[in-house]
Protein backbone atom coordinates (compact mmCIF):
# COMPACT_ATOMS: atom_id res chain seq x y z
CA UNK A 1 0.00 0.00 0.00
CA UNK A 2 2.65 1.95 0.85
CA UNK A 3 4.57 1.81 -2.50
CA UNK A 4 1.35 2.66 -4.56
CA UNK A 5 1.42 5.83 -2.25
CA UNK A 6 4.29 6.54 -3.10
CA UNK A 7 4.11 5.73 -7.06
CA UNK A 8 1.12 7.82 -7.03
CA UNK A 9 2.91 10.59 -5.52
CA UNK A 10 5.91 10.76 -7.55
CA UNK A 11 3.57 10.22 -10.71
CA UNK A 12 1.52 13.53 -9.75
CA UNK A 13 4.72 15.35 -9.42
CA UNK A 14 5.57 14.61 -12.15
CA UNK A 15 2.63 15.34 -14.23
CA UNK A 16 1.65 18.56 -12.26
CA UNK A 17 5.25 20.07 -13.13
CA UNK A 18 4.38 18.92 -16.81
CA UNK A 19 1.12 21.25 -16.40
CA UNK A 20 2.41 24.15 -15.09
CA UNK A 21 4.71 24.35 -17.63
CA UNK A 22 1.94 23.60 -20.34
CA UNK A 23 -0.25 26.29 -19.02
CA UNK A 24 2.58 29.05 -19.21
CA UNK A 25 2.93 27.99 -22.47
CA UNK A 26 -0.40 28.79 -23.17
CA UNK A 27 -0.33 31.94 -21.60
CA UNK A 28 2.39 32.86 -23.97
CA UNK A 29 0.89 31.64 -27.09
CA UNK A 30 -2.63 33.01 -26.41
CA UNK A 31 -2.90 34.77 -29.46
CA UNK A 32 -1.68 32.60 -31.69
CA UNK A 33 -3.96 30.15 -33.86
CA UNK A 34 -6.31 27.78 -32.03
CA UNK A 35 -4.49 24.60 -33.82
CA UNK A 36 -1.26 25.64 -31.83
CA UNK A 37 -2.82 25.78 -28.25
CA UNK A 38 -4.69 22.61 -29.45
CA UNK A 39 -1.49 20.28 -30.21
CA UNK A 40 0.24 22.51 -26.89
CA UNK A 41 -2.83 20.72 -24.68
CA UNK A 42 -2.27 17.04 -26.54
CA UNK A 43 1.52 17.17 -26.28
CA UNK A 44 1.42 18.37 -22.09
CA UNK A 45 -0.92 15.05 -21.62
CA UNK A 46 1.67 13.23 -23.09
CA UNK A 47 4.31 14.55 -21.53
CA UNK A 48 2.51 14.11 -18.40
CA UNK A 49 2.40 10.80 -18.75
CA UNK A 50 5.84 10.33 -19.89
CA UNK A 51 7.27 12.72 -16.84
CA UNK A 52 5.02 10.83 -14.28
CA UNK A 53 6.78 7.71 -15.52
CA UNK A 54 10.14 8.73 -15.64
CA UNK A 55 10.01 10.01 -11.97
CA UNK A 56 8.70 6.67 -10.98
CA UNK A 57 11.19 5.13 -12.72
CA UNK A 58 13.73 7.39 -10.86
CA UNK A 59 12.49 6.23 -7.55
CA UNK A 60 13.64 2.75 -8.47
CA UNK A 61 9.85 1.62 -8.82
CA UNK A 62 10.40 0.48 -12.83
CA UNK A 63 13.11 -1.52 -14.25
CA UNK A 64 15.16 -0.56 -17.22
CA UNK A 65 12.87 -3.26 -19.24
CA UNK A 66 9.58 -1.52 -18.37
CA UNK A 67 10.38 1.90 -18.79
CA UNK A 68 11.53 1.37 -22.51
CA UNK A 69 8.20 -0.53 -22.32
CA UNK A 70 6.06 2.31 -21.23
CA UNK A 71 8.31 5.05 -23.09
CA UNK A 72 7.52 3.26 -26.15
CA UNK A 73 4.31 3.20 -26.00
CA UNK A 74 4.03 6.96 -24.65
CA UNK A 75 5.55 8.09 -27.67
CA UNK A 76 2.87 6.17 -30.21
CA UNK A 77 0.25 7.86 -28.08
CA UNK A 78 1.70 11.29 -28.69
CA UNK A 79 2.09 10.50 -32.38
CA UNK A 80 -1.74 9.37 -32.83
CA UNK A 81 -2.87 12.51 -29.97
CA UNK A 82 -0.76 15.46 -31.77
CA UNK A 83 -2.32 13.90 -35.29
CA UNK A 84 -5.71 14.09 -33.56
CA UNK A 85 -5.45 17.22 -32.39
CA UNK A 86 -3.77 18.67 -35.40
CA UNK A 87 -6.83 17.45 -37.54
CA UNK A 88 -9.46 18.79 -35.00
CA UNK A 89 -7.73 22.04 -35.32
CA UNK A 90 -7.74 22.51 -38.45
CA UNK A 91 -11.33 21.52 -39.12
CA UNK A 92 -12.32 24.09 -35.88
CA UNK A 93 -9.62 26.56 -37.37
CA UNK A 94 -12.11 26.25 -40.72
CA UNK A 95 -15.25 26.48 -39.35
CA UNK A 96 -14.16 30.01 -37.19
CA UNK A 97 -13.03 30.81 -40.65
CA UNK A 98 -16.16 30.34 -42.15
CA UNK A 99 -18.34 31.93 -39.44
CA UNK A 100 -16.18 34.91 -39.69
CA UNK A 101 -16.67 35.31 -43.43
CA UNK A 102 -20.31 35.51 -42.83
CA UNK A 103 -20.42 37.96 -39.95
CA UNK A 104 -18.00 40.22 -42.19
CA UNK A 105 -20.74 39.90 -44.71
CA UNK A 106 -23.20 40.86 -42.09
CA UNK A 107 -21.65 43.70 -40.85
CA UNK A 108 -21.68 45.24 -44.02
CA UNK A 109 -25.42 45.46 -44.09
CA UNK A 110 -26.27 42.33 -45.22
CA UNK A 111 -28.23 39.79 -43.89
CA UNK A 112 -26.38 36.99 -41.97
CA UNK A 113 -26.37 33.39 -43.41
CA UNK A 114 -25.16 31.02 -41.23
CA UNK A 115 -22.24 28.58 -42.54
CA UNK A 116 -23.68 25.01 -43.81
CA UNK A 117 -21.44 22.85 -42.58
CA UNK A 118 -21.48 21.32 -39.46
CA UNK A 119 -19.72 22.92 -36.56
CA UNK A 120 -19.57 22.66 -32.16
CA UNK A 121 -21.74 23.33 -30.10
CA UNK A 122 -20.54 26.97 -29.30
CA UNK A 123 -19.81 27.86 -32.39
CA UNK A 124 -23.40 26.82 -33.47
CA UNK A 125 -24.50 29.27 -30.84
CA UNK A 126 -22.51 32.31 -31.71
CA UNK A 127 -24.22 31.25 -35.29
CA UNK A 128 -27.35 31.48 -33.67
CA UNK A 129 -26.59 34.62 -31.93
CA UNK A 130 -25.22 36.16 -35.01
CA UNK A 131 -28.50 35.36 -37.17
CA UNK A 132 -30.82 36.70 -34.21
CA UNK A 133 -28.50 39.84 -34.01
CA UNK A 134 -28.67 40.42 -38.00
CA UNK A 135 -32.50 40.12 -37.62
CA UNK A 136 -32.75 42.71 -35.21
CA UNK A 137 -30.43 45.31 -37.04
CA UNK A 138 -32.66 44.14 -40.27
CA UNK A 139 -35.49 45.65 -38.23
CA UNK A 140 -34.09 48.41 -37.21
CA UNK A 141 -32.52 49.11 -40.62
CA UNK A 142 -36.45 49.04 -41.83
CA UNK A 143 -37.58 51.49 -39.09
CA UNK A 144 -35.17 53.62 -39.76
CA UNK A 145 -35.35 54.05 -43.55
CA UNK A 146 -39.13 54.39 -42.40
CA UNK A 147 -38.31 57.23 -40.51
CA UNK A 148 -36.32 58.96 -42.67
CA UNK A 149 -38.89 59.13 -45.17
CA UNK A 150 -41.82 60.20 -42.87
CA UNK A 151 -38.88 63.02 -41.57
CA UNK A 152 -38.48 64.01 -45.26
CA UNK A 153 -42.51 63.52 -45.41
CA UNK A 154 -43.06 65.95 -42.60
CA UNK A 155 -40.95 68.29 -43.74
CA UNK A 156 -42.33 68.72 -47.66
CA UNK A 157 -45.51 68.62 -45.93
CA UNK A 158 -44.56 71.30 -42.95
CA UNK A 159 -42.43 73.64 -45.81
CA UNK A 160 -45.88 73.49 -48.47
CA UNK A 161 -48.65 74.19 -45.33
CA UNK A 162 -46.15 77.07 -43.84
CA UNK A 163 -45.61 78.80 -47.14
CA UNK A 164 -49.33 79.05 -48.14
CA UNK A 165 -50.86 80.69 -45.14
CA UNK A 166 -47.53 82.91 -44.88
CA UNK A 167 -48.34 84.12 -48.57
CA UNK A 168 -51.19 84.39 -47.83
CA UNK A 169 -50.88 87.05 -44.55
CA UNK A 170 -47.97 88.69 -46.71
CA UNK A 171 -50.60 89.80 -49.08
CA UNK A 172 -53.63 90.83 -46.69
CA UNK A 173 -51.22 92.89 -44.47
CA UNK A 174 -49.56 94.74 -47.63
CA UNK A 175 -53.26 95.12 -48.90
CA UNK A 176 -53.97 96.87 -45.58
CA UNK A 177 -51.22 98.53 -45.09
CA UNK A 178 -51.45 100.46 -49.07
CA UNK A 179 -54.93 101.06 -48.00
CA UNK A 180 -56.47 98.97 -51.12
CA UNK A 181 -58.09 96.00 -48.68
CA UNK A 182 -61.77 96.34 -49.77
CA UNK A 183 -62.95 94.78 -46.52
CA UNK A 184 -60.52 95.56 -43.84
CA UNK A 185 -62.43 93.82 -41.34
CA UNK A 186 -62.41 90.70 -43.36
CA UNK A 187 -59.25 90.76 -44.15
CA UNK A 188 -58.10 91.21 -40.25
CA UNK A 189 -60.55 88.32 -39.41
CA UNK A 190 -58.56 86.31 -41.89
CA UNK A 191 -55.31 86.95 -40.60
CA UNK A 192 -56.47 85.73 -36.61
CA UNK A 193 -57.28 82.34 -38.72
CA UNK A 194 -54.63 82.09 -40.69
CA UNK A 195 -52.85 82.69 -37.04
CA UNK A 196 -54.60 80.60 -35.06
CA UNK A 197 -53.83 77.57 -37.52
CA UNK A 198 -49.92 78.98 -37.65
CA UNK A 199 -50.03 78.57 -33.51
CA UNK A 200 -52.45 74.88 -33.77
CA UNK A 201 -49.25 73.49 -36.48
CA UNK A 202 -46.80 74.71 -34.18
CA UNK A 203 -47.70 73.93 -31.02
CA UNK A 204 -48.13 70.17 -32.61
CA UNK A 205 -44.62 70.31 -33.32
CA UNK A 206 -43.68 71.10 -30.02
CA UNK A 207 -46.21 68.44 -28.81
CA UNK A 208 -44.64 65.72 -30.84
CA UNK A 209 -40.95 66.57 -30.01
CA UNK A 210 -41.41 66.33 -26.25
CA UNK A 211 -42.73 62.69 -26.86
CA UNK A 212 -39.94 62.11 -29.18
CA UNK A 213 -37.45 63.17 -26.39
CA UNK A 214 -39.29 61.29 -23.77
CA UNK A 215 -39.57 64.66 -21.68
CA UNK A 216 -43.96 64.96 -22.35
CA UNK A 217 -45.31 65.65 -18.55
CA UNK A 218 -47.69 63.57 -17.50
CA UNK A 219 -50.10 64.22 -14.18
CA UNK A 220 -52.31 60.80 -13.66
CA UNK A 221 -55.63 60.99 -12.23
CA UNK A 222 -58.42 58.80 -12.11
CA UNK A 223 -61.26 59.62 -14.33
CA UNK A 224 -63.81 58.20 -15.68
CA UNK A 225 -64.16 57.51 -19.47
CA UNK A 226 -67.70 58.04 -19.97
CA UNK A 227 -67.02 62.09 -18.57
CA UNK A 228 -63.86 61.91 -20.07
CA UNK A 229 -65.64 60.73 -24.00
CA UNK A 230 -68.92 63.37 -22.71
CA UNK A 231 -66.47 66.34 -22.44
CA UNK A 232 -64.37 65.92 -25.95
CA UNK A 233 -67.88 64.89 -27.91
CA UNK A 234 -69.14 68.38 -26.47
CA UNK A 235 -66.02 69.96 -27.82
CA UNK A 236 -66.11 68.71 -31.81
CA UNK A 237 -70.17 69.01 -31.61
CA UNK A 238 -69.80 72.12 -33.86
CA UNK A 239 -67.42 71.11 -36.53
CA UNK A 240 -69.40 67.30 -36.78
CA UNK A 241 -72.84 69.97 -37.51
CA UNK A 242 -70.82 71.84 -39.36
CA UNK A 243 -70.09 68.79 -41.98
CA UNK A 244 -73.42 66.91 -40.98
CA UNK A 245 -71.89 64.10 -39.39
CA UNK A 246 -73.49 62.64 -36.34
CA UNK A 247 -72.08 61.69 -32.95
CA UNK A 248 -72.77 58.66 -31.53
CA UNK A 249 -71.57 57.79 -27.93
CA UNK A 250 -73.95 54.97 -26.53
CA UNK A 251 -71.94 52.46 -26.06
CA UNK A 252 -69.12 54.31 -23.02
CA UNK A 253 -69.19 52.41 -20.03
CA UNK A 254 -68.38 54.32 -17.29
CA UNK A 255 -64.84 52.63 -16.44
CA UNK A 256 -62.36 54.37 -14.56
CA UNK A 257 -58.48 54.95 -15.70
CA UNK A 258 -55.44 56.04 -14.56
CA UNK A 259 -54.58 58.54 -17.22
CA UNK A 260 -53.52 62.62 -17.64
CA UNK A 261 -57.25 64.25 -18.28
CA UNK A 262 -55.35 66.98 -20.48
CA UNK A 263 -53.64 64.71 -22.56
CA UNK A 264 -56.22 61.86 -23.20
CA UNK A 265 -58.64 64.72 -24.32
CA UNK A 266 -56.05 65.92 -26.86
CA UNK A 267 -56.23 62.07 -28.12
CA UNK A 268 -59.99 61.91 -28.22
CA UNK A 269 -60.01 65.38 -29.74
CA UNK A 270 -57.34 64.53 -32.56
CA UNK A 271 -59.84 60.98 -33.23
CA UNK A 272 -62.48 62.60 -33.37
CA UNK A 273 -61.83 65.72 -35.59
CA UNK A 274 -60.09 62.98 -38.10
CA UNK A 275 -62.92 60.96 -38.03
CA UNK A 276 -65.40 64.36 -38.74
CA UNK A 277 -63.69 65.79 -41.67
CA UNK A 278 -63.08 61.79 -42.93
CA UNK A 279 -66.80 61.14 -43.09
CA UNK A 280 -69.37 62.30 -45.40
CA UNK A 281 -72.05 64.66 -44.87
CA UNK A 282 -75.29 62.28 -42.88
CA UNK A 283 -72.36 60.03 -42.09
CA UNK A 284 -72.30 58.71 -38.28
CA UNK A 285 -68.90 58.77 -35.91
CA UNK A 286 -69.61 56.81 -32.84
CA UNK A 287 -67.18 56.32 -29.88
CA UNK A 288 -67.59 53.17 -27.29
CA UNK A 289 -64.82 52.32 -24.43
CA UNK A 290 -65.61 48.97 -23.03
CA UNK A 291 -63.59 46.47 -20.81
CA UNK A 292 -60.87 43.92 -22.41
CA UNK A 293 -58.85 41.24 -20.32
CA UNK A 294 -55.45 44.04 -21.55
CA UNK A 295 -57.40 46.84 -19.65
CA UNK A 296 -59.87 48.90 -21.30
CA UNK A 297 -60.30 49.84 -25.16
CA UNK A 298 -61.78 53.03 -26.43
CA UNK A 299 -62.71 53.06 -30.01
CA UNK A 300 -63.89 55.82 -32.69
CA UNK A 301 -65.26 54.39 -35.85
CA UNK A 302 -65.73 56.75 -38.60
CA UNK A 303 -67.98 56.04 -42.30
CA UNK A 304 -64.17 57.37 -44.74
CA UNK A 305 -64.47 54.31 -46.74
CA UNK A 306 -61.78 52.45 -45.14
CA UNK A 307 -57.75 52.79 -45.81
CA UNK A 308 -55.90 50.72 -48.05
CA UNK A 309 -54.29 47.82 -46.66
CA UNK A 310 -50.92 48.78 -47.68
CA UNK A 311 -50.99 51.99 -46.10
CA UNK A 312 -52.62 50.77 -42.50
CA UNK A 313 -49.10 50.41 -40.72
CA UNK A 314 -48.07 54.14 -41.81
CA UNK A 315 -51.15 55.68 -40.32
CA UNK A 316 -49.84 56.76 -37.03
CA UNK A 317 -46.48 57.91 -38.67
CA UNK A 318 -45.38 61.61 -38.37
CA UNK A 319 -46.36 63.39 -41.26
CA UNK A 320 -48.38 60.48 -43.01
CA UNK A 321 -51.32 62.21 -44.68
CA UNK A 322 -52.42 59.47 -46.97
CA UNK A 323 -53.55 60.11 -50.24
CA UNK A 324 -55.47 63.64 -51.27
CA UNK A 325 -58.98 62.24 -51.64
CA UNK A 326 -58.37 61.24 -47.57
CA UNK A 327 -56.56 64.09 -46.53
CA UNK A 328 -57.42 67.76 -46.78
CA UNK A 329 -54.68 70.83 -47.60
CA UNK A 330 -54.73 71.86 -43.50
CA UNK A 331 -53.80 68.22 -42.12
CA UNK A 332 -50.00 68.52 -40.76
CA UNK A 333 -49.72 64.67 -40.55
CA UNK A 334 -49.13 64.63 -36.93
CA UNK A 335 -52.39 64.21 -35.65
CA UNK A 336 -52.31 60.25 -34.99
CA UNK A 337 -49.10 60.50 -34.57
CA UNK A 338 -49.46 62.91 -31.48
CA UNK A 339 -51.85 60.52 -30.46
CA UNK A 340 -50.00 57.61 -30.79
CA UNK A 341 -47.11 59.24 -28.32
CA UNK A 342 -49.53 59.99 -25.67
CA UNK A 343 -51.09 56.43 -25.67
CA UNK A 344 -47.50 54.74 -25.45
CA UNK A 345 -46.68 57.37 -22.74
CA UNK A 346 -49.58 55.79 -20.74
CA UNK A 347 -48.44 52.53 -21.03
CA UNK A 348 -50.59 51.78 -23.82
CA UNK A 349 -51.47 51.24 -27.51
CA UNK A 350 -53.28 52.70 -30.34
CA UNK A 351 -54.25 50.33 -33.92
CA UNK A 352 -56.63 51.10 -36.56
CA UNK A 353 -58.38 48.38 -38.79
CA UNK A 354 -61.09 48.47 -41.21
CA UNK A 355 -64.20 47.62 -40.73
CA UNK A 356 -66.87 47.69 -43.83
CA UNK A 357 -67.91 51.44 -44.71
CA UNK A 358 -65.49 53.02 -42.73
CA UNK A 359 -62.39 52.05 -39.90
CA UNK A 360 -61.75 51.40 -36.30
CA UNK A 361 -59.27 53.02 -34.23
CA UNK A 362 -58.82 51.78 -30.95
CA UNK A 363 -56.88 52.74 -27.92
CA UNK A 364 -55.87 50.29 -25.29
CA UNK A 365 -54.99 51.64 -22.15
CA UNK A 366 -54.64 50.00 -18.61
CA UNK A 367 -57.32 49.45 -15.97
CA UNK A 368 -57.67 51.39 -13.03
CA UNK A 369 -56.82 49.69 -9.45
CA UNK A 370 -59.44 49.20 -7.43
Amino acid sequence: MRDTLLIALYAFLGAAATGLAGAALLRLIRRRSLITSIAVVAAVGVVAMLAGTMAVAQAMFLSSHDLRVVTTVVAMAAVVSLATALLLGRWVVARSRELADAARHFGDGGAFAAPAAPATAELDAVSRELAATSARLAASRERERALETSRRELVAWISHDLRTPLAGLRAMSEALEDGVAADPDRYLKQIRTEVERLNDMVGDLFELSRIHAGTLPLSPARISLYDLVGDALAGVGPLARENGVRLVGDGVEPLPVEVDGKEMSRVLANLLVNAIRRTPADGTVAVAAERAPEGVVLSVTDGCGGIPEEDLPRVFDTGWRGTDARTPPAGAGLGLAIVRGIVEAHQGRATVRNIPGGCRFEVTLPAAGA
